[in-house]
């Protein structure tokens, strides 16, 4: 059987997205692809609830535990709690250019500093077992790409991290939003190559910009892995053809039966107190560019907190029968 490199095809952490309920429904959809949690910040782990910030399912491993930080000591600490909870990787936020992020000196401001964030990553290695891993970008503000990405990677590897994920495109910290930031300045695809070329030692895991698996596949001629963030998020339906498109194994799952076992998990959650709104919300692109999609999103969507437990169950009947929603 083929072996194929752990980060060969990555859904990525995103804020307000890849919560544990979301990500228990992605790994429905696909049994190989590395899922990623909500970047969470130091601080929240060592003084917040953990149960509520850290807890996972069994079945959603693999999975990364994103952090963002920028003291060794701290993000040291957070990682090893992290271990602890179960998670296979720990990543460290070198790319998130909000406002918020970067009052805590930390997201893609950190590309400035190179020395520090191996300082982080150094200390993160040597408390934890798991492999630790950088998400970047290219550079920020006036630096120049070309010089800024190779000097930070180089700067970090050195502390023995040896998996790089590059999102393609610099970052902005002042004058573009983070929603401007994901679209305005140009993907370079061709100098994350060059940096590959360069360091054939190092794992480099592409991201940005692709928006199916065929662009993926493309991809993974030349590099070790890929990464999809809003595009799989909006069209869930995308990671069905992970398994068999990327990796040769497994027919697509079954959308229908994917929404069926759902349905059971947000019944579960609700008797814990979790409201079915909070799950479901991650399930609107489902069924994005097939028939009564409109219906789907809008029976989902239009309850919010009075969602009931069985909305997957009367959503999918809705669009199977055509019967007006909440009937």
């Amino acid at each position: 059987m083929q072996t194929h490199h752990p980060h060969r095809f990555c859904v990525a952490p995103l804020m307000d997205g890849t919560d544990r309920h979301c990500r228990y429904f992605h790994r429905l959809l696909t049994k190989k692809a590395r899922l990623y949690s909500e970047m969470i910040v130091t601080e929240a782990v060592l003084r917040g609830d953990r149960d509520r910030l850290l807890g996972r399912d069994p079945a959603e491993n693999p999975v990364a535990l994103q952090l963002g930080g920028s003291d060794p000591r701290t993000l040291a600490e957070a990682a090893r709690i992290g271990e602890g909870f179960g998670y296979d990787e720990i990543n460290l936020n070198v790319g998130c250019p909000s406002d918020r992020v970067q009052s805590g000196a930390f997201g893609a401001c950190l590309m400035k500093t190179p020395a520090l964030v191996a300082d982080c990553v150094h200390a993160m290695r040597a408390a934890v077992g798991i492999p630790v891993t950088v998400k970047c970008r290219l550079g920020v503000d006036d630096q120049d790409p070309e010089e800024s990405l190779f000097a930070f990677v180089g700067a970090v590897a050195e502390t023995g991290c040896d998996v790089f994920i590059v999102h393609a495109r610099k970052a902005w910290l002042e004058g573009l939003s983070p929603k401007e930031n994901r679209e305005i300045p140009p993907l370079d695809y061709s100098l994350v190559r060059r940096l590959k070329t360069a360091r054939p030692d190092l794992s480099i895991i592409l991201n940005g910009g692709i928006g199916s698996i065929a662009d993926a596949a493309g991809h993974l001629d030349f590099f070790d892995g890929v990464m999809l963030g809003r595009a799989a998020y909006a069209e869930p339906a995308i990671l069905a053809g992970v398994d068999a498109g990327l990796f040769g194994v497994e027919a697509p799952p079954d959308i229908d039966e994917t929404v069926r076992a759902m349905s059971a998990y947000v019944k579960r959650m609700a008797q814990t107190g979790v409201s079915p709104h909070h799950i479901v919300r991650h399930m609107l692109g489902l069924y994005h560019g097939r028939p009564r999609a409109r219906l789907w999103r809008r029976m989902l969507s239009e309850k919010g907190a009075a969602t009931p437990a069985d909305i997957l169950d009367r959503a999918l009947d809705a669009i199977e029968t055509k019967a007006p929603a909440f009937v």
